[in-house]
């Protein structure tokens, strides 16, 4: 197991109705080109949601389920550099909670409030795990700021 220390900087901010979530957070990390960002907390709701499940492989990644009702965004954490890793929560109408690994189609119903961090003393990658069949990521320190 590796770690690292950082500092931190927060970001805040709101996708409305009919955004992607996955493609706006995408887009807000790239356009302030943060290189270790990752998600804080968000609550909101979506009207539909591409999963892969948990038991899905590297040889069989075809678990995957397309959500399309109305349901609370009960938690969303993860790392959001380019090739995010992100996992969701999702609560229908009844309470009941289903969860996955976010491929996309993550379509706001009426808000989401994100609140992003990045550790800015280092950078996240991903490389190819030969141990788990994906890739996976790599924490590094960033280069000294001169």
């Amino acid at each position: 197991m590796e770690g690292a220390c950082s500092s931190l900087r927060v970001f805040a901010l709101r996708c409305g109705p009919g955004q992607e979530l996955l493609s706006s957070l995408q887009a807000f990390v790239e356009e302030r080109q943060l290189k270790a960002p990752f998600i804080i907390t968000c609550v909101g709701s979506v009207t539909r949601a591409t999963l892969r499940l948990a038991n899905a492989t590297a040889s069989n990644t075809n678990e995957v389920i397309q959500l399309q009702e109305r349901f609370e965004i009960v938690s969303l954490v993860g790392t959001l550099n380019r090739e995010a890793h992100l996992h969701i929560c999702l609560a229908d109408k009844e309470g009941k909670t289903i969860g996955g690994h976010v491929l996309g189609d993550l379509e706001v119903f009426t808000t989401a409030e994100v609140v992003i961090g990045e550790a800015t003393d280092l950078h996240f990658t991903r490389e190819m795990d030969s141990r788990t069949g994906f890739p996976e990521l790599v924490v590094q320190k960033r280069p000294e700021q001169t």
